[in-house]
């Protein structure tokens, strides 16, 4: 019984959570909703101009975090 119960709860959790998931980011949401009036490539445009941007600060952290890693890699490939 408890075992049968805590399925349905975790079917429950599953079903709510996927209109929560699903809305996406609001860089997104925002070019979307302005690409409403515009033509579909200069939409198409501006949805990945909008990722691209987003995308540059975890790969800035990741660069700050591990930039003596990087630069031994690169030294070690000059030296050979």
């Amino acid at each position: 019984m408890k075992k049968k119960s805590f399925l349905m709860l975790l079917l429950f959790v599953l079903l709510i959570t996927e209109d929560v998931l699903s809305q996406g980011c609001s860089q997104c949401k925002m070019l979307a909703e302005q690409g409403a009036e515009m033509e579909e490539a200069s939409f198409g445009t501006s949805i990945n101009s909008g990722i691209l941007y987003l995308m540059t600060i975890p790969y800035l952290i990741l660069l700050f975090l591990f930039r003596e890693k990087i630069i031994g890699f690169f030294k070690g490939l000059a030296r050979k």
